[in-house]
């Protein structure tokens, strides 16, 4: 895994804490320069984290898990999709995102959804 892509409706208060608490953590977010735009379709998404092999972070629970399963219908593949909780504690939110970065293993989320909290 090479970074973060946060989806359009995640807090950016997410990115820029990360960035604080692991400088070395590379996290994207629509809309920046370097990632897709906002309003970008989610099969496009999809295609542009397995490119740059990046996690997706987001709250998108009606549609993306449907594309995904599209997705890997076609003989794709991605590094993960971690969904946020509908209500979110930012500070467990950015912990458990940390502890992702520093000890999951490269394809330990390869084509699933990972649902947070890591621990109830």
């Amino acid at each position: 895994m090479s970074g973060y892509l946060l989806d359009e409706n995640v807090p950016l208060v997410i990115q820029s804490q990360l960035a604080q608490m692991e400088p070395d953590l590379t996290v994207y977010a629509i809309g920046d320069e370097t990632a897709p735009d906002k309003g970008t379709p989610d099969p496009d998404i999809l295609i542009w984290i397995e490119r740059h092999g990046c996690l997706l972070i987001t709250n998108n629970r009606a549609t993306m898990p449907i594309h995904l399963q599209e997705h890997l219908a076609q003989g794709r593949h991605i590094h993960g999709i971690v969904q946020l909780p509908k209500r979110m504690d930012i500070s467990q939110v950015l912990e458990d995102l940390r502890l992702i970065y520093l000890i999951a293993e490269p394809d330990e989320f390869k084509d699933q959804i990972v649902y947070l909290p890591l621990r109830s």
